[in-house]
């Protein structure tokens, strides 16, 4: 397929305007930096694309690779050892197609900041308005998630000896302030530490888990369940690589986008063999028994080093999440504008009460909705199987539809269409699936009288 672009005949100046008709990518990097969202910057007081393609890694490690492997061994419990294993490994191998077709659709369309953008493209206005809805959604709700983490965390520090909200409140703090820096690259060396912290927790949990095993443990090949059970344990491994709402935005805050993929290789290269490592050791040396989250299942003294090991992490991630939700709305006030790249007051101010806003927004849901951690569920349900799976098949269906001879294109790479096909069908299929289990599981806690009161202890 070829790449060109005729940048005469597409209009740049702002994704309020309606979709370009032609679309491409441009060859050289100069090109793409006149049209991509932030521009030049050689004379701005503050300069966003100063990422290097291996800060972008880590910082896609640390949003990804945080809380979210703790529940793959208990998914291995549901399922069995080598069917969960083999979703681990296929569900990586997917997530990095997808991470492919998104990061070709980025440099086709520099003007891309976020999937709101992106939506613009594909659906018009109303695809621009749902998908900026989806990406804050999932952001605020994977905020409030990582604050429960850190709740987690303190409390098993502490041996549980103070309100839970209190621990939700003490960890929200630092949360607010790490997500408060302007641009990513402020962020990518918090990172760095985050990174290492949950590489380190994950070992003492292994560590831990080898050398007080549960004792008379089972340990399952494959298990016969139904649908329901089985499903609810697969949206584990699914929503752990559910990071790709963010991709645009972190792509768009490189110094060359051109190497964003090296970062996805990196990026699902380690999680998902990290992830494979930590469900099998953890699984195996816990057993049927584990829980979710799975330091919980430690013995006491190596379930305390793990969460603390791990907090950095979940702290930053928090961070990233909220950083994310604030940089959508700040881009889209002052795209095209002084405030974006000036050090005014109303761009700082504007900053700040997008940043409170949003970690407020995911305090008082974490602490404030019951049902909170279903709601992160269906949150990425509905949007993260997208983000993540179903929508990059569209990307490239649009893109070779136009840059090509239309229907006559997808013909003639019947299997590439195919495949973008097959994404597309997957991520309605997860999207669908996913919320109808989650549903089924907020009725089943209700029923069961497992949901507590809002803003309790």
């Amino acid at each position: 397929m070829s790449y060109e672009k005729d940048f005469s005949k597409t209009d740049y100046s702002s994704p309020s305007d309606e979709p370009p008709t032609r679309l491409g990518a441009p060859n050289d990097l100069a090109t793409y930096h006149e049209h991509d969202v932030f521009g030049h910057e050689e004379n701005h007081q503050i300069k966003y694309k100063t990422l290097s393609w291996q800060l972008v890694a880590v910082l896609m490690i640390a949003e990804i690779v945080s809380n979210g492997m703790l529940s793959l061994p208990s998914s291995l419990a549901v399922v069995g050892i080598v069917p969960g294993l083999i979703l681990i490994v296929f569900l990586g191998i997917f997530a990095t197609y997808t991470s492919w077709l998104l990061v070709k659709f980025k440099l086709r369309h520099p003007e891309v900041h976020n999937m709101g953008d992106a939506g613009l493209i594909l659906f018009g206005r109303f695809g621009r308005e749902l998908l900026a809805f989806g990406t804050v959604v999932f952001a605020v709700f994977a905020t409030g998630g990582q604050l429960l983490a850190g709740q987690i965390a303190l409390g098993a520090l502490s041996n549980n000896k103070l309100c839970l909200m209190l621990y939700t409140g003490i960890f929200a703090v630092p949360t607010l302030i790490f997500s408060a820096p302007r641009t990513l690259d402020r962020l990518s060396w918090l990172s760095v530490p985050s990174v290492i912290s949950i590489i380190v927790a994950g070992i003492v949990g292994m560590v831990g888990a080898g050398l007080h095993p549960t004792p008379d443990r089972t340990i399952s090949v494959t298990v016969n369940t139904n649908f329901y059970a089985a499903f609810v344990s697969i949206t584990n491994p699914v929503f752990s690589y559910a990071g790709h709402f963010m991709f645009f935005i972190l792509v768009s805050e490189m110094k060359r986008p051109q190497d964003a993929m090296k970062a996805a290789y990196v990026l699902q290269g380690f999680a998902t063999t990290f992830y494979a490592v930590f469900a099998i050791v953890i699984y195996i040396y816990i057993g049927d028994g584990v829980l979710s989250p799975a330091f919980s299942s430690l013995d006491s003294v190596w379930m305390k080093a793990a969460y603390g090991v791990a907090i950095p992490n979940f702290l930053i991630a928090g961070s990233l999440y909220a950083h994310t939700a604030s940089k959508l709305f700040f881009v889209r006030l002052f795209r095209n504008s002084r405030h974006l790249h000036s050090h005014t007051f109303t761009g700082w101010f504007t900053w700040v009460v997008l940043i409170l806003l949003v970690n407020a927004a995911a305090f008082v849901l974490a602490v404030g909705v019951p049902i909170f951690s279903y709601l992160i569920g269906i949150a990425a349900s509905l949007f993260a199987s997208w983000y993540t799976y179903g929508i990059a098949g569209a990307f490239w269906l649009h893109d070779s539809y136009h840059d090509g001879d239309g229907v006559r294109t997808w013909r003639r790479k019947w299997f590439q269409t195919t495949l973008a096909m097959a994404t597309f069908a997957a991520g309605a299929f997860i999207c669908v699936a996913g919320t109808y289990v989650t549903i089924k599981a907020i009725v089943e806690a209700y029923n069961s009288g497992a949901v507590g009161r809002p803003f309790s202890c």
